[in-house]
């Protein structure tokens, strides 16, 4: 079956109960195996084009029995990963056969730390879609919908420094613009990538490229357009907040390979919870009361916004 992988499939998993499968936190066996050989296969180990171990040296390196071996398998070519011919073994397919809106796909890249690669194909697809959905939630996006992408902004705001917190409000600010079209394909694209969405959130919220100040700038710029129900500008301005999420996604993952030290703007890579440093703290460039309600925030923000423009 080729050339074994190096170190491929450490044994972190438990002979099967012979009674049935197993069960545990990681769920049934054959989903097991195939999450740890799907991270190895979208880490590069091996990459596509080469064999896998032989059946009997993955059993004995994941404890395993081989029909559970061979229903992981079955999970992972059912997904596009892998092939299986007879006299040549099982083979990693090429990466264009893969099915890149697979939740576990998407799971995988991500728990094998996303490339450069990764991000530029995410964000191509994000570019083409967003941008479109954002200029058609302009044009039909009911009141409870601009309220809700509104309300997410808010919470962005108010959410600063607390990671999980805000990037939950990051997620449902895109999510709520593709349901604002009323397309039922682009409300799909969400959920289909939630996973991968949240990962860029967390990497574009730890890069340096920007501050987060002018990450809010711009979601809260978009949010504006719907409302004020200007697609052309709905469209000009998603483009920008991608074009700029992106050189902060590529910024924190050239800090991340060079093992850089990390400054403020990387409180969210680390899912801090808790107040953020002073630097990070006024929201939109306003110094705010502690107690302050996020609204009067978001107000304050779009009268900054204002302001810009009129300059």
């Amino acid at each position: 079956m080729g050339t074994p992988s190096p170190d491929i499939g450490a044994p972190d998993m438990e002979a099967p109960d012979r009674k049935g499968p197993e069960r545990g936190t990681g769920g049934k066996l054959p989903e097991r195996i195939a999450r740890n050989l799907g991270e190895r296969i979208a880490g590069g180990d091996p990459v596509p084009g080469k064999s896998l171990p032989t059946e009997a040296e993955l059993c004995a390196r994941l404890a395993v029995s081989r029909s559970a071996l061979r229903e992981g398998f079955r999970l992972l070519a059912g997904k596009g990963l892998i092939a299986s011919k007879r006299k040549v073994g099982t083979m990693v397919r090429p990466r264009t056969d893969w099915n890149m809106f697979d939740s576990d796909v998407l799971a995988w890249h991500l728990a094998a730390a996303p490339t450069d690669g990764f991000v530029t194909d995410l964000f191509e697809v994000r570019r083409i879609i967003e941008p479109w959905a954002a200029s058609l939630a302009a044009q039909r996006a009911d009141v409870p919908k601009i309220a809700r992408i509104h309300a997410a902004c808010e919470d962005m705001v108010r959410f600063q420094g607390k990671a999980n917190d805000l990037l939950d409000a990051d997620l449902r600010f895109h999510e709520t613009i593709l349901e604002a079209t009323g397309n039922a394909f682009l409300v799909s694209f969400g959920a289909l990538i939630e996973s991968a969405l949240r990962a860029s959130f967390q990497l574009s919220w730890s890069g340096s490229a920007h501050t987060p100040e002018y990450s809010l700038r711009r979601h809260l710029h978009v949010a504006e357009a719907i409302r004020e129900r200007k697609p052309q500008e709905a469209f000009a301005l998603m483009s920008e907040l991608l074009r700029s999420a992106i050189e902060d996604v590529h910024e924190a993952l050239l800090h991340r390979r060079l093992g850089l030290p990390k400054g403020d703007h990387f409180l969210f890579a680390d899912k801090l919870a808790g107040d953020a440093p002073s630097s990070l703290r006024p929201p939109l460039g306003r110094k705010a009361k502690p107690s302050e309600p996020a609204s009067r925030q978001a107000q304050a923000a779009r009268r900054d916004l204002e302001e810009e423009k009129r300059e």
